[in-house]
């Protein structure tokens, strides 16, 4: 078991231009558990989601995963690297000209795996996110919108990942298809006590599943600490967040 924190963020940097997103952020993310990153819409938690696992280069500061800083790896090293990292996109991201079996199986497939294999890998995956295998032979266009999120997860750990992002995973979504989804991100966590989850969310439900919390804000990390202790809290950040008030630092 990798006793360190799983991630650890320091100093981290991401310029666009003139325009600063990421302004010294620094965090230290458990191994083993789920923490969900809170903060308002354009706060830029998904530029920061996306720096972590490698799809934006950082302007400065260290990434390290699992004891290795990838902000140091080539291109070859990075993807090679990340092949234990799960990213489920925010729409899901599926492909649309391919079947629901298609995109679930899409890294089996282009690398060679038998058919036989990829179709019992596949059906396993299917079976965690609770789909029924009618679904395959379809296509994105032809299931619904928490179906789509479902297929996402499901595509995500057929590489069997060590840890796993997701990027608002209940937005768009009703609320009782977004139950079902915080419900299936949390019973994918329970699965592996050696797996890391990070959600990044704006969905205050989620801390019900989470066992952290962190708050970015104006760029940085304005609190961390234990999702069951957000309420109480009296950090002048959280508090206002999760009360929705408009008095406070957060403007």
């Amino acid at each position: 078991m990798f006793s360190q924190p799983s991630i650890i963020i320091k100093n981290l940097y991401k310029q666009f231009g003139n325009i600063s997103v990421t302004k010294g952020v620094n965090l230290e993310v458990p191994f083993g558990k789920m923490t969900i990153l809170l903060g308002r819409s354009g706060e830029g938690k998904s530029v920061l989601l996306k720096q972590i696992v490698g799809l934006i280069s950082p302007t400065s500061g260290s990434i390290i995963i699992e004891g290795v800083d990838i902000t140091t790896l080539s291109e070859d090293e990075l993807e090679t690297h990340f092949i234990s990292v799960g990213y489920v996109f925010q729409f899901a991201a599926l492909l649309d000209s391919l079947t629901v079996f298609e995109n679930i199986g899409i890294t089996l497939i282009e690398n060679d795996v038998s058919e036989q294999q990829i179709l019992k890998i596949v059906k396993e995956k299917l079976a965690l996110v609770h789909l029924d295998e009618s679904l395959l032979s379809r296509y994105p266009g032809e299931i619904s919108g928490g179906q789509k999120k479902r297929v996402g997860v499901a595509r995500t750990l057929v590489s069997e990942p060590k840890i796993i992002f997701y990027d608002e995973p209940t937005t768009g979504l009703d609320p009782i298809t977004a139950g079902a989804i915080r419900e299936l991100i949390f019973s994918m966590q329970k699965e592996s006590k050696e797996r890391t989850t990070v959600v990044v969310s704006h969905d205050l439900e989620l801390l019900q599943y989470a066992d952290y919390a962190a708050l970015l804000h104006d760029g940085k990390i304005q609190f961390f600490g234990p999702a069951s202790e957000v309420f109480e809290s009296n950090n002048p950040y959280i508090y206002q967040f999760v009360r929705g008030l408009q008095e406070g630092p957060i403007k």
